[in-house]
């Protein structure tokens, strides 16, 4: 798992992800995040590597959590 900035521009990816969300109610921008995360799992297409972003996403969630190697 790359965990290393590789977005060319962090900033405006950011930006562009709060403009899909605005005006969407908390359902709805879930739904959107939901759609997202599985278009860019589809894109990664790395089983290990995916399980691995579980992990670590569900750990830094909670500290009690270990993460996979």
């Amino acid at each position: 798992m790359n965990t290393a900035p590789r977005i060319p521009d962090p900033d405006g990816f950011y930006a562009a992800l709060l403009a899909a969300h605005e005006g969407r109610s908390e359902a709805q921008s879930a739904d959107l995040n939901a759609r997202l995360v599985l278009l860019l799992a589809n894109q990664c297409a790395d089983q290990a590597v995916l399980l691995a972003c579980i992990h670590a996403a569900a750990a830094a969630e909670d500290p009690t959590t270990t993460q996979a190697p």
